[in-house]
This record gives C-alpha cells, structure tokens and sequence, in this order.
C-alpha cells in the first residue's frame, strides 16, 4: 500500500472513529494537523493563542460536518482538508482586523459560511484535478511523458529531445505544443 493510500485509510479511519464519539480520533488530529496551521498563523501575524483559537474552530467545523452528514468523505488527506478551512478562517479574522474573539453569533454565521466555501473550493479544484488526470490518461505516450516532463519535472526541451529522439530541442518543443493542444481538447470535450 502507497504512503498516499495508507493516509487515506488512517484518515477514513479518524472519520468513523468521530462518527462512533470516539475522543481519541479528535485528540489524533490534535497531535497530527495542529503544528502546521499553528505555524501558517504564527507566520502571517498571529499569536499562540490566536493560532488555539483558529484550530480549535477548524476542528469544530469539521466535527460537525463529519456528524451531520453520513455521506461526508475526503477527497484529499485530512491535513490539507483542515489546512484550507483554517487558512480561509485566519484570513477571514485578518480582514476584519483581529476582533474576533469578542463576536456575537452573526460572527459566528460568518465563521461557518466560510468554511462552507473553503469546503466548496476544495471540492472543486479536487474535482478538476480529478478531471485532469483523467485527461491525461486519455491522453497516451508519448504526449502523456513529455508533458510530464516538461511541467513536472521541469526537464529541458533539449532532454526531453534526447529522451524521445528528436533531431533537436525544437522539434520537441512542436511536439510539446501538439500535445498540449490534444490534452486541451480532450479535458474540454469531457
């Protein structure tokens, strides 16, 4: 089993747990998601306790979207998940000017109205990634490599050239264009 697909079984896993009011699985994501969005506030003008304070409502939101709704399940690992709904609330807080702590419920409304769209927006750019990667396996060899080469591992054309045997770098560079162009056509038409 992938690194990828062990996340994604341990995270299912932590999903159910929440679902059975097993507290270990909060006290799991605690230990595995606070550090990084504790760092990404800290970093962009927060404090220890405004970093708690975020976390602490990411969870919340989360919980509540585990528990009110059966069919809920990740697109993404659970660490990406709470990131995006923490970021959009830290940024949130930002343009309001940090006077979130001492809110009324209309704030409260606000809090869950954004992580509804961070939600939303995650939903929809794994869906189009999705999309994308089906794409490119419609796409075939050698368009499929050389685009990954290019763009991925930032191959030069003069390799990518060499790799596939090309006469030079421009005749990879054209075949480059063709496939982007078929890749293009073929993430459009579906």
């Amino acid at each position: 089993m992938s690194k990828e697909n062990s996340d994604i079984s341990i995270d299912e896993n932590i999903i159910q747990a929440i679902r059975i009011g097993n507290h270990q699985a909060i006290e799991h994501i605690y230990k595995l998601c606070y550090p990084p969005i504790a760092r990404m506030i800290i970093d962009n003008q927060g404090s220890t306790q405004e970093a708690e304070d975020i976390f602490q409502e990411t969870v919340m939101v989360f919980y509540d979207r585990v528990t009110k709704s059966e069919d809920f399940h990740l697109t993404s690992k659970l660490q990406t998940f709470l990131y995006a709904i923490a970021r959009r609330l830290w940024l949130k807080q930002l343009t309001r000017g940090k006077t979130r702590y001492h809110k009324d419920s209309v704030d409260d409304h606000l809090d869950l109205l954004i992580a509804e769209e961070a939600i939303e927006e995650h939903k929809a750019l794994e869906s189009k990634l999705a999309h994308m990667e089906s794409a490119m396996l419609a796409l075939g060899e050698p368009c499929k490599s050389i685009l990954h080469d290019f763009y991925i591992k930032n191959k030069s054309m003069s390799a990518i050239a060499e790799k596939f045997g090309y006469t030079n770098p421009d005749n990879a560079k054209n075949q480059k264009y063709k496939c982007l162009q078929r890749l293009k056509k073929i993430f459009f038409q579906k």
